[in-house]
């Protein structure tokens, strides 16, 4: 960990700004990556200022009373934005909103900031990388060009937008000039470098820092209540758990047809906790199964006990060009976290799953495979299928939690800054 007496010393970043339209504090109930990694970089002695905007629909924002206002949240300068809102996220007045924080950010005053050593510019929205150019050209100091969700590939591939779209253009373009200009690029996926390759030409400087999390939260965990659990879980069954949405893009035709495989082994049940667009299609589709189950909804302190009482956990993703550059989602931490065997219908880059030990991955689509997945799992011990959740569960507590990652990008940042 870098000492504060070491911030001091030449070649080490004493001010880094972190600009990203959608950054939102634990103070307004949803604390993003960003802010997480800004509040472990003021703990480690650096001064670090985030700049948002009050649009991000996971988060409830206070009225500000003016186009910036200024805070100072957990020891991070913060300054937000004003932007126009929007409902939909696929929607005209949600670029229009992208617009909008661009110019704000480009007419904000920025006197009272203090000079940065290195300027953090993280998507979504691209466009920022624009404003974060101009000001690495003002101020001197290094730029970093952090991609946490790839577009617009994923526009194209999951959104079904024609490559020849004019925003899908525009977006290519500074997308590539973005990979181009930064001094560094640092993606959540592991894999991101063969992306940026492809786009801007071989060469460039990537890293990869993934999504983190903060241990103390599982500590706040609540238990089900009995009534809940003898009435939707039963106890003398092989659960196969997944939770999280039940929309468009998670891919679960592919249990729900090995559920109707294996319907005639006692063994299996298959639970389903979450809401979506699809989760009354699925009950549609499902009514006349006895092995799978819809859960009605829990406190978000109470998913841990659904997960713990589960035999094997499950995520799926459509087979997408997007996964083959790596995955860092959300999920897998819960999942890890409950100390379980995971298995996932996915075939992009692998990690976590392989890195830790804890679970396998069979090919996106294919009940089959999943089926055979299951019934080798259903076939170990008590104790094997412990042991496996167990290594998850130490393995992300090793690797994921905010002050590791905060010091690897540290590191990356004190190298560039060096150099």
């Amino acid at each position: 960990m870098q000492s504060r007496s070491s911030i001091g010393d030449p070649g080490v970043p004493r001010n880094i700004w972190i600009i990203s339209k959608y950054a939102s504090s634990a103070e307004y109930g949803f604390e993003s990556r960003l802010f997480a990694l800004a509040r472990e970089f003021t703990r480690n002695g650096h001064t670090a200022v985030v700049v948002a905007s009050d649009s991000n629909h996971l988060a409830d924002y206070p009225k500000f009373d003016s186009r910036f206002q200024f805070e100072e949240l957990d020891g991070v300068k913060t300054w937000w934005l004003r932007t126009l809102r929007y409902a939909k996220t696929v929607s005209l007045r949600r670029v229009l909103g992208w617009l909008d924080f661009e110019l704000k950010l480009f007419m904000m005053p920025k006197s009272q900031l203090p000079r940065p050593d290195v300027i953090i510019v993280s998507s979504l929205s691209l466009l920022t990388i624009l404003n974060g150019v101009r000001l690495r050209k003002r101020y001197g100091c290094k730029l970093v060009f952090e991609i946490r969700d790839i577009w617009p590939l994923t526009l194209v591939e999951e959104g079904n937008f024609s490559a020849r779209n004019p925003l899908v253009r525009a977006l290519g373009w500074i997308e590539c000039f973005g990979y181009r200009k930064a001094d560094l690029i640092v993606g959540t996926m592991p894999n991101l470098e063969e992306h940026v390759s492809s786009v801007a030409g071989s060469g460039l400087n990537c890293a990869c820092v993934p999504f983190g999390f903060d241990p103390a939260a599982f500590e706040r965990q609540e238990a089900l209540p009995d009534e809940y659990l003898a009435e939707h879980i039963p106890a003398d069954r092989f659960i196969v758990g997944y939770a999280g949405s039940i929309g468009l893009t998670n891919a679960l035709e592919t249990i729900m047809e090995c559920a109707r495989r294996l319907a005639d082994d006692d063994r299996f049940f298959f639970v389903f906790l979450g809401g979506g667009d699809r989760r009354e299609h699925f009950i549609e589709a499902t009514r006349d199964l006895d092995n799978v189950a819809f859960l009605p909804k829990v406190k978000r302190s109470e998913v841990q006990s659904v997960l713990k009482h589960c035999d094997l956990l499950y995520f799926a993703v459509y087979d997408s060009p997007v996964w083959r550059y790596g995955m860092s989602l959300n999920k897998l931490i819960d999942y890890m976290m409950a100390a379980k065997p995971i298995l996932a219908s996915y075939s992009g880059y692998p990690s976590m799953l392989d890195e830790s030990g804890c679970g396998e991955f069979v090919p996106s689509g294919d009940p089959d495979a999943l089926r055979d997945a299951l019934l080798r799992h259903a076939d170990m011990s008590r104790e094997e299928l412990a042991e496996r959740g167990q290594r998850g569960r130490q393995w992300l507590l090793e690797h994921r939690p905010w002050p590791v990652l905060a010091r690897e990008y540290e590191n990356l940042l004190q190298e560039l800054v060096g150099n």
